[in-house]
């Protein structure tokens, strides 16, 4: 009876190494919801607002290590609140989102928690700011076409469904003219699916 305990526990912690060692492919959809905040050096604060994003990953791992790139579609919006007036613009943008991140999972069997770092590009797709004309030149729809971030996040695999959670932090300042400073911080909650 030991020898078959003991058979069934070096089996089972050799697939988890295996699992972790070998290099794998996959492929998946993920949504979700983002909360964007503008951080600026000085005239407005900002307050989050939910926006969504969706699109696909891929994952290529070895040696319990894998490179995630993925490709979304993000709508963010924000408030800018001016700290002179108290006007209140709502800032909406769609965008192009390119996070290359690097990873590693804990786990085994379809079962694990992966931990997920690196930069995110994003290309504008378009801008709309409502209110603009009422809020005059602070709060000008005047953003460069790219920005530059960094995520960091987790999720929890369940076999072919994850649960993802991250921050991602502004590194580069999106805005041409108008209010300066402003960098765009978001926290994000997705839920992905592995199709192969």
């Amino acid at each position: 009876m030991k020898l078959l305990s003991l058979t069934a526990a070096f089996l089972f912690f050799g697939f988890a190494a295996s699992a972790q060692v070998l290099p794998s492919f996959q492929f998946g959809l993920k949504a979700g919801a983002n909360f964007s905040k503008f951080d600026s050096e000085n005239t407005f604060s900002s307050e989050n607002r939910a926006g969504f994003y969706g699109g696909v990953w891929a994952r290529i791992g070895a040696a319990g290590v894998h490179f995630q790139p993925e490709l979304y579609v993000s709508g963010k919006k924000a408030n800018l609140v001016s700290d002179e007036t108290g006007q209140v613009n709502r800032v909406n943008f769609t965008s192009l989102d390119v996070p290359l991140l690097i990873g590693t999972k804990i786990g085994a069997l379809g079962v694990g928690v992966r931990l997920n770092t690196g930069p995110m590009f994003s290309l504008i797709l378009d801008e709309n700011q409502s209110l603009k004309d009422a809020a005059g030149s602070v709060f000008r729809a005047d953003f460069k076409n790219q920005a530059l971030a960094w995520q960091f996040g987790a999720a929890v695999d369940i076999k072919k469904l994850s649960i993802d959670a991250r921050y991602e932090l502004g590194l580069s300042k999106i805005n041409k003219s108008g209010y300066p400073g402003t960098k765009l911080n978001l926290f994000t909650v997705g839920l992905g699916y592995r199709i192969f």
